[in-house]
Formats: structure tokens, C-alpha cells, sequence
């Protein structure tokens, strides 16, 4: 029998914040079954890599990783075990490609086994493993084994009923189930109790939350109202999901923060049909349009795929129509590459040259850097609430990273406050990716 309590882990996550967080749920399943953590893989007995499906060519750098790994052990035996989303997508891939020599995989609802797999595998030297997609694994009964810091993510449901024809999260992910609110509330206590000021609640399709007869906009009133916790975001919501109800709390609740992500990926009804997002152009307009009238001072971030099946150049227009239209104060753009498993895969054939995707993304990306610059000077001169988050370590250590309630980072000098606090700040500069300013004392 091997000793679980002499094994050293490490575990390196890739994509997300959904990802950030099950690495966190990882880490706290491991910890209960006394396994320990290294902050490198050369002194880690067990290495796993928490991977993401979405991303281009993820698997690509995962595989490299691998091999990385493998060669600065040079030698030293060391359990490897692939999980997350890659996991469930390409597990046979994984399992029987030789160069790879995986010993593990563990799908996105089978952390709980993962103290099994690990004991198996030394047990035994057999390849194992456990994708299982469950209609009922929330991981309410874990609480993540999480760093110190000022944000905290929370995992509030998980999966998707979305079925975009691009996504392969439904099939990584399972079918859509959430967290009851007293849950979700008891987490966001203990949170406070270990001093976050911040939680941000995710899902997959985050503002689709439902349990028993309450809905997204009754689970942010409910976890307002626990003292210690000064500001709430949530992500990734679908446009189509945006009662009054959710827009109100938004606007009305203080501890709510003036920040929306709404994701467009494409200006083109034919294309947002192929993509079966649910919604026209028109509609995602008037989406926008009775949000910022309900609340004149939020942001508005988005994502873009471009070069989606059979997308010509005046569809893509579209897309630079809406962008110019809307405005975005960021934006998250990709060009389309087909994932496997997914209805695109099946139906639509990726037949937008690369040269074409590569330009048409360039143009984009120049839009909405002078966008985003643009609308971040319109803030010169204002005064903004901020929390400080971290030292600015890119730079200087002379100054702290903070965050305005509108999500938009803000560099400010050292003083007299410190990380968790709430100051106001008056914006003296600005650039396409985020503020200066100085706290005001």
C-alpha cells in the first residue's frame, strides 16, 4: 500500500476562471485525503495539468507541457494526470498516445475520485480513469482550498443547455444544475470569514441559475446581504437571460458591480443562427440599449469569434458594425477553429482561409483598441471607488493594482492603505488596457 500522505502534488490549471476554481475544489479534495503541494513539478511526486478545451491549439501546448515536464525529470518517476476539460474531450487521444504516457484522467464532475485514480495508478501501473458526466455534482459539499487574496471565484452551477454549435462544453461540461441559494450563501460567509472582499460568481451560462423558484437576480440579493463581502461580479452570462428583474439588482443594488460581460460573438443573424446563440442583432442591440439606460455608467465587455463557417466579408462587416455601434470597453477576440464533438464539427466545415481570419481579426482588434482608449480617457478627471488588489509587480513594486467598480484596472502609488481596502481614486491617465490615478487621502 502506498502512503497518500508522502505524496507531493502539483497542479498547473489552464484556461477559465470555472477552471481556477476546480483547481481550487482539486486542491481541497487532495488535501482532505492528506496528499501535500509543491510549488514546482521537480519536487512533485504526482503532477496534473488542469486543462481547457476552448482555447486554440490548447491541446498542442498541454502535449508540449507533457513532454516538458518528462524531459526535466529526466528520468525521476513522476504520475502525470490530465484534467479538466481536455480530459473529457480527447480522452482516448490522451490515453493512448504513447509519447504522452498519461497515467491518469479526470473529468470536470470526477474530483471526488481523483485520490482513487492516483492510489490505482501506483497500485497497479495501469492507465485510468473517470470522465463520467453527472446530472448532479455541484461540489456544494467542498469548500476550495483557495490563496489569499481580495477576489474569491465561486462556482454557483455548472454546465450548459446552450448547445452553441461552436462550444464543446456541453459535452466536457454535462447539462446545466445549480447550487441552492442558502449554500451559495453559506460559502460566500466563510468567504468573508477568511477576509475576501470580493466574490465572483461563475457558470458556464451563469445568469440561466435556477433553484426551486428562485433565479439569478434572487441569488445576488441574497449573497448582498452578507456583511464583509463590498463588491459582487459574476460571469460569463448569455444575452438571452436578461430579464428586468437581473437589470434592476444590477443597477439598484450597491454591492453589485456597474459591469456586464455580454458576449456578441458575431454582428450577422445568418451567422449567430449558425452559431444557434438565440438572438438577432437587432435584439442583442436593444439588449444593450435598455441596459445603459437602466444603469448610464456601466461597461460592457464582450467576445468575438471571427472567420465562423462559411462568414463572408460582408458579414463580417456586420460584426464591425455592432462593434462601432455598442462600443465595448473590451473586447476577447478569436479566430474560429473547429473544436471535435461539437455540432459545428458536424455540420459546418471550417472553411474560412487563415490569411482571411488573421486579417479580419487584426482590423478588429484596431477597432477596439481605439475604443477602449477612447471610452478609458472619457474617465480622466473622474473619481472612482477602488479596491486595492495586488502589487503592480510588471513594473514597479512602488505601486498597487487596483480595480474600479466598472472592472477597469487602475495603477495607483503605494501609500497608506493596503490590499482589501476600498479608497477613492482620481484618473490621471489612460490607455487602451486600463488607468492611472492617485488615492485620494
Amino acid at each position: 500500500m502506498i502512503k497518500q500522505d508522502k505524496k507531493n502534488i502539483f497542479i498547473e490549471t489552464y484556461g477559465c476562471q470555472m477552471n481556477e476554481y476546480d483547481t481550487e475544489l482539486v486542491r481541497a479534495i487532495l488535501r482532505k485525503a492528506e496528499y501535500r503541494f509543491v510549488e514546482d513539478e521537480l519536487s512533485a511526486d504526482v503532477v496534473m495539468l488542469n486543462t481547457c478545451a476552448i482555447r486554440e491549439h490548447a491541446h498542442r501546448k498541454v502535449y508540449g507541457r507533457v513532454h516538458e515536464i518528462k524531459h526535466k525529470r529526466q528520468g525521476t518517476p513522476v504520475k502525470i494526470g490530465i484534467l479538466g476539460c481536455m480530459a473529457t474531450n480527447l480522452r482516448t487521444e490522451l490515453l493512448e498516445n504513447k509519447n504522452l504516457d498519461i497515467d491518469f484522467i479526470a473529468g470536470p464532475d470526477s474530483y471526488k475520485r481523483l485520490p482513487a485514480l492516483i492510489q490505482e495508478s501506483y497500485q497497479t501501473g495501469k492507465k485510468n480513469f473517470d470522465v463520467t458526466l453527472s446530472e448532479f455534482e455541484t461540489y456544494s459539499d467542498v469548500y476550495p482550498m483557495r490563496k489569499e487574496g481580495v477576489n474569491a471565484w465561486l462556482a454557483v452551477m455548472r454546465g450548459c443547455n446552450n448547445f452553441c454549435t461552436f462550444c464543446v462544453v456541453p459535452y466536457t461540461r454535462g447539462r446545466e444544475r445549480s447550487r441552492s441559494v442558502s449554500n451559495v450563501v453559506d460559502e460566500v460567509k466563510h468567504l468573508a470569514d477568511d477576509g475576501f472582499k470580493q466574490v465572483t460568481l461563475l457558470g458556464q451560462n451563469v445568469n440561466s441559475y435556477k433553484e426551486g423558484g428562485h433565479d439569478f437576480a434572487s441569488l445576488l440579493e441574497a449573497v448582498s446581504k452578507v456583511n464583509g463581502i463590498e463588491r459582487i461580479r459574476f460571469t460569463s452570462p448569455h444575452p438571452k437571460d436578461f430579464p428586468d428583474q437581473l437589470l434592476n439588482v444590477v443597477a439598484q443594488n450597491p454591492k453589485v458591480c456597474k459591469q456586464i460581460h455580454l458576449p456578441l460573438q458575431s454582428g450577422n443573424d445568418r451567422i449567430l443562427e449558425l452559431m444557434n446563440r438565440t438572438y438577432t442583432q437587432d435584439e442583442f442591440l436593444k439588449l444593450v440599449d435598455k441596459t445603459r439606460k437602466l444603469i448610464p455608467n456601466i461597461a460592457l465587455s464582450t467576445d468575438i469569434i471571427v472567420g465562423f463557417s462559411t462568414e463572408t466579408d460582408k458579414e463580417f462587416d456586420d460584426t464591425i458594425k455592432v462593434m462601432k455601434q455598442v462600443r465595448f470597453d473590451s473586447a476577447f477576440m478569436f479566430k474560429y477553429s473547429e473544436r471535435k464533438q461539437t455540432i459545428a464539427s458536424r455540420k459546418h466545415e471550417d472553411d474560412v482561409p487563415e490569411a482571411i481570419k488573421t486579417e479580419r481579426i487584426v482590423r478588429l482588434n484596431e477597432l477596439q483598441k481605439q475604443i477602449a482608449l477612447e471610452r478609458n480617457e472619457a474617465h480622466i478627471g473622474e473619481t472612482h471607488s477602488v479596491l486595492i488588489e495586488q502589487e503592480e509587480t510588471n513594473k514597479s513594486k512602488d505601486h498597487y493594482l487596483a480595480r474600479c467598480d466598472n472592472n477597469k484596472i487602475i495603477i495607483v502609488p503605494k501609500g497608506p492603505y493596503y490590499k482589501g481596502e476600498i479608497h477613492q481614486a482620481t484618473i490621471t491617465k489612460a490607455s487602451p488596457h486600463g488607468l492611472k490615478g492617485n488615492v485620494l487621502k
